[in-house]
C-alpha cells in the first residue's frame, strides 16, 4: 500500500487562504487520502489542512511594517524550512506572499521537491527583475491574470493561466434590491458600502477617514444616504466602533456586518474600498467604486519610485485604464473621497460604462480556477 501524498502549502493573507481552500478541495477530489500541512488560515483548516503556524503571523502591511516584524517572520521561516526538510513533502505550494515564499521554494527545489508558486508576484507593476529569481525557485507559476503568462513565457518559465476563483464564485449579475432585502436594508435610499480593510493596520489608518467621509456625504450631498460596513473579524469591528466613538458618529446610519463583504457591495450603489482583493470583488459585482489607500510615507515613496503603472487598484490594472478613480495617500481626504463617491452615484451613464467594462473583465477571469490549478499541480507531481 503506497503512502499518502504529502502536500505542503503556505499562505499569508486572507486572499491566499481562499485560494488555498479552493485548491485543497479540488486536490482532495483527485488525490483521496492526501495530507496537507504548512501555514494557512481558517478556510484551509476547514478543508482539513494542519496549520503549524496561524496565517496571521505573516500578515504585514508595507515595507515599514515588514521591517518592524522582520526578526519574528524570519524566525518562523527558519523553523518552517527545518521542519519541511525533516518531513519532506511531495510538493510545496507557496500561495502569494512572495517575499516569504520564494526563498522557501528555492530551498525546497534545491532539495528535489517540486515547487509551485500560486499567484504571480506583480512583476507587471514593479520589481520586474524578480522574474529571474522566480524562475530559479519554482517548477511552475499559476497566474491569476491574463496579462501575466506572456511575461513568463518570454523568459522560458513554465506558467499556467488559471483565472481568478472569485470570477467563478460571483455571479455575472447581482440584483441590488434582492441583496438589500436579504440584509434588511432600505431599497430606495442612496446606499454606500465602506470597506476600510480586513487587517488591523488598515483599520488604524483608514477607519476615521471613512467615517468622516460618510458624514460629509450625509451633510453635503445625500442627506438620506446610509452606509453598510463589512468587517472581517471581531478585532476590526471593535476598531471601527472605537473610531465611530472618537468621531462622535452615533448620528450616522452605519450598518456593521460580520464579513459578508460581497453582500455589502451588492446592496450598494457605490463603494469606497481600501485597495486590495476587495476592489476586485466589487468589480466582479459590477459596482462603481473609489479605491483609496494610505500606508507609511516611506513605503509609499518607495513603491511610487519603483512602479511601472499609473494605477494601483486591480480593476484598473486589469482593464488597462482608469475605469474607477483612485485617491491615495495624502490626497485621500474625506472631502476628496466624498466628492468622488457622490459623482459616481449621480452619473448613471458613467455607471453603465463601468458595469460594461467590469462584465468584460469578469468573463476573462472566469476559468474554473480551482480545477485548472489542481491539474497543474498534478502535472508537477508527475
Amino acid at each position: 500500500m503506497s503512502n499518502p501524498l504529502r502536500i505542503a502549502l503556505v499562505a499569508g493573507e486572507a486572499s491566499g487562504d481562499l485560494l488555498g481552500a479552493h485548491l485543497i478541495a479540488a486536490l482532495k477530489a483527485k488525490l483521496p487520502g492526501a495530507i496537507f500541512y504548512g501555514i494557512g488560515g481558517p478556510r484551509m483548516e476547514g478543508q482539513g489542512m494542519t496549520c503549524w503556524w496561524p496565517m496571521g503571523e505573516l500578515s504585514v502591511m508595507g515595507y515599514w511594517d515588514a521591517l518592524k516584524n522582520y526578526r519574528r517572520i524570519a524566525g518562523i521561516r527558519r523553523q518552517l524550512k527545518k521542519r519541511l526538510k525533516s518531513e519532506r513533502p511531495d510538493i510545496f505550494i507557496g500561495i502569494d506572499a512572495p517575499d516569504f515564499n520564494l526563498g522557501l521554494e528555492a530551498s525546497m527545489k534545491a532539495a528535489g521537491v517540486p515547487t509551485v508558486h500560486y499567484v504571480s508576484p506583480s512583476i507587471w507593476a514593479w520589481r520586474g527583475g524578480r522574474i529571474h529569481s522566480i524562475g530559479r525557485a519554482v517548477n511552475r507559476v499559476l497566474a491569476l491574470f491574463p496579462l501575466e503568462p506572456p511575461l513568463y513565457q518570454k523568459e522560458g518559465i513554465p506558467v499556467t493561466y488559471v483565472g481568478h476563483p472569485l470570477a467563478d464564485s460571483i455571479p455575472l449579475t447581482t440584483d441590488r434590491l434582492a441583496v438589500c432585502e436579504k440584509l434588511g436594508l432600505p431599497k430606495t435610499v442612496p446606499m454606500f458600502a465602506l470597506l476600510p480593510g480586513s487587517r488591523r493596520g488598515e483599520l488604524e489608518t483608514m477607519a476615521d477617514t471613512f467615517i468622516q467621509t460618510a458624514r460629509l456625504i450625509r451633510e453635503r450631498y445625500q442627506p438620506q444616504a446610509q452606509f453598510v460596513v463589512p468587517l472581517a473579524t471581531r478585532e476590526t469591528r471593535l476598531q471601527f466602533e472605537a473610531a465611530m466613538y472618537r468621531q462622535q458618529a452615533a448620528d450616522i446610519p452605519f450598518r456593521l456586518l460580520f464579513g459578508h463583504a460581497q453582500d455589502a457591495v451588492g446592496a450598494a450603489h457605490v463603494a469606497l474600498i481600501a485597495s486590495g482583493t476587495a476592489s476586485l470583488e466589487a468589480a466582479l459585482i459590477k459596482r462603481p467604486m473609489v479605491i483609496t489607500y494610505k500606508i507609511a510615507k516611506f513605503s509609499y515613496w518607495l513603491m511610487k519610485r519603483m512602479a511601472y503603472l499609473p494605477y494601483v487598484g486591480l480593476p484598473n490594472v486589469l482593464c488597462g485604464r482608469f475605469v474607477v478613480p483612485e485617491i491615495l495617500q495624502d490626497a485621500a481626504t474625506p472631502e476628496n473621497l466624498a466628492e468622488a463617491l457622490n459623482q459616481l452615484y449621480v452619473d448613471k451613464e458613467n455607471s453603465a460604462a463601468i458595469e460594461a467594462a467590469f462584465t468584460d473583465l469578469h468573463l476573462q477571469l472566469r476559468q474554473n480556477t480551482a480545477e485548472k490549478a489542481a491539474q497543474a499541480v498534478l502535472e508537477c507531481l508527475r
